[in-house]
């Protein structure tokens, strides 16, 4: 048994602040700034915004924990950066090695999040990540249990990256399979979005409250490119539900755009059954007598607007499309027959390429229950994996 230690007793630990959004910029002004996990790889995070006004600063190879919506997830920061209070920077003491304690982290990742308290954002205070309990074996022995950990994620690290590779190559195919669907059709009459679409409306700007029961209530991170995904369903009161819906009831068919964040335009439609209220960060539109719904849906989850969306897209801690803009683009418009056989080609060729996704993240699911695996077993001294 290895002697236990609280946290702030073999390690420094820094609270994240968030600065003043005026201090933000995409220039490079400043240090690199994270506000939570949105900007995480696997080790190491992307840097996208800077600050120049810094509050709290991590250094480099600190420990960057996810403190809130979600907890538990790690990084290490890339070099002196400014942390937002979505994050805690830790740095351990001589008794501790760095990789040993990333790695205990990851395994306590989900005991780590079921401690986050609130109703909105789950969330750990400073008080708690301070009396976390590490167990602390002989440096010499921390360092074996991080090379046998590093061994056997090197195995495993081989097959993610060939399944992550067929990722790619399977998002580029459906670009792909959008371009050449409206390719046929460039010559037809050009219209603005907004002038074909009986409704768009934006949804409401604040965030509800949510509860573990009630009405269905959408965010973006249901939306995936030409579906909706409630298997992590969201709940709001039916007052809320209600007073979410004054502006406009959505309906099965709609389409659905996230406008801002981090799946800035990303495109579904409301499933039939489906009678939600709206989150925030999307906006509703609804097809006019000249669109297939599901037509513009795949329009709007098509490279060609995509790459608008990227040139006229604002801001730079959270990028955002205003609607106006959205409304102002020009859709092709041909004949609703051809519109629907376009619709048939483009589902016809993606279901196929949905069923070898499909199975590609089944396994990926597999390979991170199999890497928590290897973390159990090294952190609760199984020795039959030495």
């Amino acid at each position: 048994m290895y002697p236990i230690k609280k946290l702030q007793d073999c390690a420094t630990i820094i609270a994240g602040q968030s600065p003043e959004s005026k201090y933000y910029n995409s220039t490079g002004e400043g240090i690199p700034f994270f506000q939570g996990k949105a900007d995480f790889g696997e080790l190491y995070p992307k840097v996208r915004v800077y600050c120049s006004s810094p509050n709290k600063i991590a250094q480099y190879n600190d420990i960057l924990l996810s403190v809130r919506a979600p907890v538990g997830p790690t990084n290490l920061s890339p070099g002196t950066v400014c942390i937002g209070r979505g994050l805690a920077a830790i740095r351990p003491d001589d008794s501790l090695d760095l990789k040993y304690l990333l790695y205990y982290f990851r395994y306590f990742e989900t005991q780590l999040s079921a401690k986050g308290t609130g109703t909105t954002f789950k969330a750990i205070n400073q008080k708690l990540i301070k009396n976390l309990e590490i167990p602390i074996p002989p440096l010499n022995e921390q360092s074996r249990i991080v090379a046998h950990i590093e061994e056997l994620f090197s195995e495993l690290d081989k097959s993610v990256d060939t399944l992550k590779t067929t990722k790619e190559q399977l998002a580029v195919y459906r670009q792909a399979v959008l371009v050449d669907a409206f390719r046929v059709v460039t010559n037809s009459t050009h219209l603005k979005i907004g002038y074909v679409c009986a409704k768009i409306v934006d949804c409401p700007h604040s965030t509800p409250k949510w509860e573990k029961n009630g009405k269905l209530c959408l965010r973006t991170t249901n939306f995936k490119r030409g579906y909706l995904d409630l298997q992590s369903p969201n709940y709001v009161s039916e007052e809320t539900f209600n007073d979410r819906n004054r502006r406009i009831i959505p309906q099965p068919g709609d389409v659905l755009y996230s406008r801002e964040g981090s799946v800035l335009g990303i495109a579904c439609t409301i499933p039939s059954n489906v009678y939600p209220c709206l989150g925030q960060r999307m906006m509703l539109l609804r097809s006019g007598e000249k669109l297939n719904n599901r037509y513009l849906m795949h329009y709007l989850n098509s490279p060609m607007v995509t790459n608008h969306v990227i040139a006229t897209k604002g801001g730079t801690g959270s990028p955002h499309i205003n609607v106006g803009d959205i409304k102002e683009f020009q859709i092709p418009i041909p004949s609703l027959e051809e519109q629907s056989n376009i619709v048939r080609q483009i589902e016809e060729q993606l279901s196929s390429c949905d069923n070898v996704e499909k199975t590609v993240d089944a396994i990926l699911t597999q390979a991170d229950a199999m890497r928590q695996s290897i973390l159990k077993q090294a952190f609760e001294g199984k020795k039959d994996v030495y």
